[in-house]
């Protein structure tokens, strides 16, 4: 099928999908995420595929939530969604359902960052098994919707960052948990397929098994229950700043790490087009 937000290939045993909105740094608009989903179940259906990779465009793997674009709200609305109910399930899909659902894909997936990973890219590095990340990138996360950090990080430690709300570097995020791997920029891409492959080597079955094995420890221990009880958190949170200045003190350090170095938002897409 054509795709218009992501590209989706495949090599052998690995398929790849790669975020295709580079001009606004990656940001998720519902159409991206609905045509990752549609990958998603391609890759499911397809006997020969063995592991799925998810990257960036562009130099970044994702700057987070669309905040709107003029594309993401022209999509956004065509979905009709109408306030009350309706809204709130639509809400719930695009932030927990999908990423649930990818999580719990029967095949193991890795996501390849480069570049900007910011709230709703942590959110997607954080549904899939491993993370593979560029030594420059950069690791954002916050009380988001698919609230995984504290699992990802460790209570405390999500306290830590959370509270200060600053990025992470690669190395930080690896010596945390986030992230497995950590290379060299010029290395990514070669190493993160040469493992691919090995895993590939393995018998689906062993793999698969394995998997549900790990996702069940986590289940059993609260993961899910945690996530949906927390969207619900989130939703609470929403509809109280309604009317305030919800910019105003949150993600502040977004800004400030920028600034420190000279840069501008709206040139990396961080600007009224994501999640920062």
């Amino acid at each position: 099928m054509a795709y218009e937000d992501i590209t989706y290939e495949v090599e052998g045993p690995i398929a790849t999908i790669r975020l295709n909105r580079p001009q606004y740094r990656n940001a998720q608009s519902y159409r991206l995420l609905d045509e990752v989903g549609l990958a998603f179940d391609q890759a499911e259906h397809d006997k020969d595929v063995r592991v799925l990779i998810v990257r960036g465009s562009g130099g970044n793997f994702s700057s987070g939530h669309d905040l709107g674009t003029p594309e993401g709200t022209a999509y956004r609305e065509s979905l009709g969604a109408v306030d009350g109910l309706d809204r709130y399930d639509q809400f719930k899909r695009y932030n927990l359902d999908l990423l649930l659902r990818w999580r719990n894909f029967p095949k193991p997936t890795i996501a390849m960052v480069e570049g900007y990973c910011i709230y709703a890219g942590w959110m997607l590095a954080g549904c899939l098994d491993l993370v593979f990340a560029a030594k420059d990138a950069r690791f954002l996360p916050g009380f988001i919707e698919y609230m995984s950090v504290p699992w990802d990080l460790g209570v405390k430690r999500a306290k830590e960052i959370v509270f200060e709300s600053r990025f992470l570097t690669a190395q930080e995020a690896h010596d945390y948990g986030f992230v497995n791997r950590v290379l060299p920029l010029e290395d990514l891409e070669r190493e993160t397929y040469a493992y691919a492959r090995r895993v590939a080597e393995n018998h689906p079955m062993t793999v698969r098994i394995s998997k549900v094995a790990m996702n069940k420890a986590q289940d059993i221990q609260g993961y899910s229950n945690h996530l949906e009880d927390v969207l619900g958190d989130y939703v609470a949170w929403g509809s109280y700043m309604q009317g305030e200045s919800r910019m105003q003190g949150q993600r502040r350090l977004a800004a400030v790490d920028l600034a420190v170095r000279g840069l501008k938002g709206d040139r990396f897409g961080l600007t009224g087009t994501s999640g920062v």
